[in-house]
């Protein structure tokens, strides 16, 4: 997996992603790739352990890391709970409300968050946040949105790359290897 530099990432990103405190998540499509749906009617979804793994360590380094979704089935709020997501909002196609309910809850401006989604129902949130991206496959309204498009699918890398920009962002390494890092 390739993954930018910090020198090898635009000025503005750079700025954008020292800012960020919060970053905000939608489910279908950023997390997972597939949902299948067993014989015996039981959703079944797939999170990389890749984008785990670096949840994990923006955590480590001080970053919230929340859901919005407009649905989530059990085995997603299981896994959003082992990785110690607290802030699940789901149920609702108004993800703006629920981004302004988390923003007014930790009391942050919008330069302090970030959010990755990949659809119509993610513009609201992609376009007030201080730092918005998409997966390589997002809608192109999504992509139009985003400050920055993965060079990865949705549930194969888009979030362990823009969380590990933030983390060598955030803790100052400008060394070109992942390994360089002590959370990955």
């Amino acid at each position: 997996m390739t993954i930018p530099s910090v020198k090898e990432l635009n000025p503005q990103l750079v700025r954008r992603l020292s800012r960020i405190k919060a970053f905000l998540l939608d489910v279908d499509g950023v997390l997972t790739a597939t949902e299948s749906i067993a014989a015996s009617g039981i959703e079944d979804r797939v999170i990389n352990m890749m984008d785990a793994d670096s949840i994990r360590s923006v955590q480590r380094i001080g970053v919230r890391v929340g859901i919005l979704t407009t649905q989530a089935n059990a085995v997603v709020l299981s896994r959003a709970r082992e990785l110690a997501i607290t802030d699940i909002y789901h149920g609702s196609f108004d993800k703006a409300g629920a981004y302004t309910d988390f923003k007014n809850l930790y009391q942050l401006k919008d330069e302090e968050i970030a959010f990755m989604g990949d659809g119509v129902l993610d513009l609201t949130v992609l376009k007030l946040v201080g730092f918005a991206s998409t997966p390589s496959n997002g809608h192109v309204t999504a992509k139009m949105a985003a400050h920055y498009v993965s060079r990865y699918r949705g549930g194969f890398g888009a979030v362990r790359e823009v969380l590990t920009m933030l983390v060598r962002v955030q803790t100052g390494d400008t060394d070109d290897q992942a390994s360089a890092l002590p959370f990955f």
